[in-house]
């Protein structure tokens, strides 16, 4: 009978934007003593900062050196764009896939109006942290205007990966650090009923779900998939030859977020049969007892002087009534001889065939380590460029399970691109349309044996190449006269911004160098660069398909069936300018030097005031 906890509301909703914020502290001493939910006030205050904020309070969590700037950098802005390499993707114009070349942390920042909430599935296998693989480095010790300055810097290539070796003194808080930031970010991206699943070891695998747990709320865990990675026992191990992995799995929100179920295996289906010739066709027994308490579930059943109690701390699962309605109807079994305890008859074309998901994939059903290396010798002609892959029927279970056929699919630890083999893979099986975007650095591949099989230098260059050979080997599977799904990927590489470096600000330039600031466009972009930047600010799929065409003599974009209309080149006509009015574009974007004059620029917005008023108008 009280009026609505406000505050506790005002809980809810603050931990529904931050679920990191959200702790327990305690009230009272003794038998008075409280444990209430709370926000962090500390945290709050530092996602709402461009600094990073210093606070001592003690409460539980997950905590180590480094946490707030890492939480700072999440939220930093960077100076970044994402540059179109036609030369290594295939379907430039027309695919909806992405292979993003660069570091995860500026992908998922320049994704995020993008691909904000339209990510249904990420999967990531990340550096497990075993003390020999590379974890990114990530510079937390900057204020926001020195990150700006550096990310706006090109840097050599693999320059943020460094070796996470025990000899480093901070080995489980530099892995913890460098995947905060990834995990808070890749949450915005994710669909309100999407998941995230996470391959991990056991060395940190503890942490790792504290960290999820943080980032996307205890009440979004899923499960914990228990993932058999080898069938055959490692002699060489020291202890115990570890025998699994493991696949933390997270809802953006839990209560919207719909598992597949798993159509009936070939074995299951084994159990179903018909010993009493049952007009309804096969069907397998049921335990008739529940564990959940039913009082009414509480009886005796009797039958040619036999009597049948549920098993101790056991209930029937359905009273008196329903039992004898099920014995008239022939549903209740009680065995070959009529003598065994009942048991209920279950048709299988009374069900659909499918069965709940469960937590141990075994490799028959989700492969194995061997399995994935044999399928990389496959499309490398018997060589293997690649040391940890991740066999393609893991990752295609997990689509099939957490993914519906038109999803789009992330993994940003791409690593040698079984993802995208798994997602094209599915599309090829039942002819869904399931995208896929994948991000890998350009990590150095360092054997020159294996740069010369992958046919590049760095992990990004093989896991194109993979991909490129699934689909070629893919796409000669589909038979004549089916749809062909979209095997192509477009390449984007995370470069520099577009805009010429300005040193001095506006009253350190004096006139003499006015002549030297009319070009705002570094020399070496071209309009397809700029085309994908303005994509980028505008909040618009940078998958959306292209067509180039020549208007008037010069070079013109149409994005998605005239959504967009861009001409970047240097000299825009009125009759360009016309044409593309007439087309009546959602949007349209021109060079601002492209116009000779004021003049020029403001007939250019007269027309479309004319022809096409809905149309959004700007320059770069």
């Amino acid at each position: 009978m009280h009026s609505p906890d406000l505050t506790a509301s005002n809980i809810d909703k603050i931990a529904e934007l931050f679920p990191n914020v959200l702790t327990e502290t305690v009230e009272g001493t003794g038998a008075d003593r409280v444990v209430k939910r709370a926000i962090d006030f500390d945290l709050l205050r530092q996602e709402l900062s461009d600094h990073i904020v210093e606070g001592p309070q003690e409460r539980y969590q997950l905590d180590w050196p480094g946490k707030r700037a890492a939480a700072f950098v999440a939220n930093a802005p960077i100076a970044k764009t994402l540059r179109p390499v036609r030369e290594e993707s295939v379907d430039f114009d027309t695919t909806k896939n992405l292979f993003i070349e660069g570091d995860n942390l500026d992908a998922l920042k320049l994704l995020q109006e993008s691909y904000l909430g339209k990510i249904k599935l990420i999967y990531i296998d990340p550096p497990y942290n075993t003390g020999n693989d590379f974890i990114y480095d990530d510079d937390f010790a900057e204020s926001t205007g020195e990150y700006l300055a550096r990310s706006g810097q090109a840097s050599e290539s693999g320059a943020r990966l460094v070796a996470n070796t025990e000899a480093n003194g901070r080995f489980h808080s530099d892995w913890l650090s460098m995947m905060y930031p990834r995990l808070k970010l890749a949450r915005n991206l994710l669909t309100s009923d999407g998941f995230i699943c996470v391959s991990i070891d056991d060395v940190e695998s503890a942490n790792l779900k504290e960290v999820l747990d943080n980032v996307f709320g205890q009440k979004n865990f899923v499960a914990t998939i228990v993932w058999q990675k080898r069938y055959v026992s490692n002699v060489t191990a020291r202890h115990l030859s570890d025998m699994h992995d493991f696949v933390h799995v997270y809802a953006r929100n839990a209560p919207l977020a719909i598992v597949s179920r798993w159509a009936l295996t070939s074995k299951q289906l084994e159990a179903y049969r018909n010993p009493d010739s049952d007009p309804r066709g096969v069907w397998r027994a049921q335990d008739l007892s529940a564990s959940k308490p039913y009082q009414a579930g509480v009886f005796t059943i009797r039958r040619n002087g036999a009597a049948f109690d549920p098993p101790p701390n056991r209930y029937w699962r359905c009273n008196r009534q329903q039992f004898e309605t099920w014995d008239a109807d022939a549903r209740i079994w009680w065995g070959i001889d009529g003598t065994a305890r009942p048991m209920l008859k279950s048709f299988l074309n009374e069900k659909d065939a499918l069965t709940t998901p469960h937590t141990w994939w075994d490799y028959s059903s989700a492969g194995h380590n061997k399995e994935a290396t044999l399928e990389m010798k496959a499309l490398f002609d018997g060589a293997s460029p690649f040391d940890t892959p991740k066999p393609v029927r893991l990752i295609s279970r997990l689509i099939e399970t957490f993914a519906d056929k038109d999803s789009c699919v992330l993994d940003f630890f791409a690593g040698s691109g079984t993802t995208a083999h798994a997602v094209l893979t599915a599309n090829t099986g039942d002819g869904g349309r399931r995208r896929f975007v994948l991000v890998q650095l350009d990590e150095p591949i360092g054997n020159p044996e294996r740069a010369a099989i992958s046919k590049g230098d760095t992990i990004a260059d093989l896991a194109k190449e993979r991909v490129r050979r699934a689909g070629k080997t893919l796409a000669s599977a589909v038979g004549a006269g089916h749809s062909s799904p979209d095997f192509g990927f477009r390449v984007l590489r995370i470069d520099t911004p577009n805009a010429t470096d300005v040193w001095n600000a506006p009253d350190g330039t004096d006139q003499s160098q006015l002549e030297f600031r009319i070009e705002s466009v570094k020399p070496d972009r071209t309009g397809e660069d700029l085309l994908f930047q303005v994509l980028l600010d505008w909040g618009l799929e940078v998958s959306l398909p292209i067509c180039v065409e020549q208007i008037d003599g010069r070079e013109v974009f149409s994005v998605d069936g005239d959504t967009l209309i861009a001409c970047f080149e240097k000299s825009v006509s009125l009759d360009l300018v016309r044409a593309i009015a007439q087309r009546q574009p959602l949007r349209a974007v021109f060079r601002d030097s492209g116009f000779s004059s004021d003049d020029a620029r403001i007939n250019t917005e007269q027309i479309f005031r004319e022809i096409s008023p809905s149309t959004d108008v700007k320059t770069i």
